[in-house]
């Protein structure tokens, strides 16, 4: 597993909290009734890029919630450089995954009941 220095883990968590944000506000608008959760958020060495893994409920929207989210990335990246434009140098360019892991755990759990 790669190690992630100081810096990078600071960004990460200081993206991760207002991405948070700024999806509870577009949830509040757009997606009423679903639930975006950013999970992880992992910066590159050279503070280039974020991917940031969103885990949406119901999962049955993830796709399209998703799709949603990175046709709006610009918008979004420019919104996350207003709020930390002044703690970093670089607004990283923003990466969207969904972070299936919640759907793999309730799979594991499916099969152990069986």
């Amino acid at each position: 597993m790669e190690q992630f220095s100081t810096r990078q883990n600071k960004i990460s968590r200081l993206i991760q909290r207002e991405m948070a944000d700024i999806l509870l506000q577009l949830n509040k608008s757009k997606y009423h009734g679903k639930l975006i959760t950013v999970s992880i958020v992992r910066v590159t060495k050279d503070m280039s890029i974020a991917r940031i893994f969103l885990s949406i409920f119901p999962s049955e929207f993830a796709k399209e919630i998703l799709g949603e989210i990175k046709q709006n990335s610009k918008a979004v990246r420019g919104e996350l450089g207003r709020r930390i434009g002044k703690s970093v140098r670089i607004i990283p360019e923003l990466e969207f995954y969904i972070d299936d892991s919640l759907d793999y755990i309730e799979h594991i759990d499916e099969l152990l009941q069986k």
